[in-house]
């Protein structure tokens, strides 16, 4: 039987805690959290959406991205860099009655972390220079990642790459295989400990066939599970920004000659600012998990209708699963547009409690901003707006192309 949402919470919040704790030494030495992830590994979370009967806790999406919000508060990198490993599990999940899925849930319960390699900065769209060659019968992988969010965190990583034929295919390479360097070269001002950088093949061995898969496909919820990480990531980034600088003001001894009270933390300019933040911090909360109650809906009702008789998949039947993914599909993006918009926005307003002493160093308050403003710049808003005004007004469906399958533009 599946956890409850208070059950999940119970599970993994002495852990988050535990990672909390650590955040502001993180950031002061600029370290990866790779003993933090290991803690996530032991407690079970990496494999919490897994299905019972393979290991897991058989979490809902919505649970899911309920535990990723507390996390990102903690810790807003690891939600980050286990994004693609969160997804890698929603494709064997969907996919759970097939023997090689099983084994990767079995194997992802077991401890195992997906990462991901797919983006480079050279080639061209659906045309990546990265290639899988056959050579004296060992598949051989080689060429240039970056963006590889997560890789110096994982065991695996999946990789977008071209046959000689120019075939597109994903692979799967163990993360510590001979010719495999992940460079902790991430060079964004935010999210800095996401492992976010350059990846190398070099003559790197792929075990198998069965370690080939089909390119990797930008469905409507497969983008809309990838956008809600960064979204259950805002949410959470925020709350701890609430957290952080309630925590400043309570502390604060010095105020203002023209402020409204004594101590700051009785002045009802001071209250208003704190306590829109707490509102918006809750309300990011609901959003995203509405968002993932849809997405919910729209992958059991995908799982149903494939595993269905043959007699039961009929187009009519499709063409309700169809509409739930649509829905779920714009569901995110209308909760993208929305979520960054207040989040950056309140990550902003919170200066205004404490003037030149909030900006501080040692308070790491400015964290908060720059980690939202490099999220939020995964998938432009102004994109999303568009495709949303465009449905709205044409219904026009999001067209569904992602980075996952392409190798990019030269930048």
């Amino acid at each position: 039987m599946s956890l409850t949402d208070a059950e999940l919470l119970d599970k993994y919040r002495p852990v988050f805690d535990k990672i909390r704790a650590t955040s502001i030494e993180r950031e002061e030495n600029d370290r990866l959290a790779l003993e933090e992830a290991g803690w996530l590994k032991e407690a079970g979370y990496t494999a919490s959406r897994v299905p019972t009967e393979y290991g897991g806790d058989g979490a809902s999406l919505r649970q899911h991205f309920l535990l990723t919000i507390e996390l990102a508060a903690a810790e807003s990198n690891l939600p980050h860099a286990l994004r693609i490993h969160f997804r890698t599990t929603e494709d064997h999940w969907q996919s759970r009655d097939e023997a090689r899925s099983q084994e990767w849930l079995t194997r992802i319960a077991g401890g195992a972390v997906v990462g991901t390699a797919v983006s480079e900065r050279t080639g061209e769209f659906r045309k990546p220079s990265t290639t899988l060659t056959r050579r004296d019968g060992a598949l051989l992988l080689n060429g240039t990642k970056y963006y590889s969010s997560g890789a110096l965190y994982a065991d695996y990583l999946t990789v977008s790459a071209a046959e000689e034929n120019g075939d597109l295919l994903s692979v799967v390479v163990r993360a510590d295989a001979p010719g495999v360097e992940r460079i902790d070269d991430w060079a964004g001002f935010g999210q800095r400990a996401s492992a976010s950088g350059t990846t190398v093949f070099t003559d790197a061995p792929v075990d198998g066939e069965d370690w080939i898969f089909p390119p990797v496909g930008g469905s409507g919820t497969r983008l809309a599970h990838l956008q809600l990480t960064h979204l259950a990531t805002a949410a959470g980034i925020v709350r701890r920004a609430v957290d952080d600088v309630a925590e400043f003001v309570r502390a604060r001894q010095r105020t203002y000659p023209h402020a409204s009270a004594a101590v700051a933390s009785q002045d009802p300019l001071v209250q208003q600012v704190i306590g829109k933040a707490d509102a918006v911090a809750h309300a990011l909360r609901s959003i995203v998990l509405e968002a993932a109650d849809a997405l919910d809906r729209a992958q059991d009702a995908r799982f149903a209708f494939r595993t269905a008789a043959e007699r039961d998949r009929t187009p009519e039947a499709e063409a309700v699963v169809v509409a739930l993914e649509l829905e779920a599909e714009l569901a995110a993006y209308r909760a993208q547009s929305v979520v960054f918009d207040l989040a950056i926005a309140t990550a902003s307003d919170i200066f205004e409690v404490g003037g030149s002493s909030a900006l501080d160093r040692k308070h790491h308050l400015d964290r908060h901003w720059r980690n939202l403003r490099t999220v939020a710049s995964h998938n432009p808003i102004i994109y999303r707006d568009r495709q949303l005004g465009d449905y709205v007004l044409n219904g026009t469906p999001p067209a569904s192309v992602s980075s996952e399958d392409t190798a990019g533009k030269a930048s």
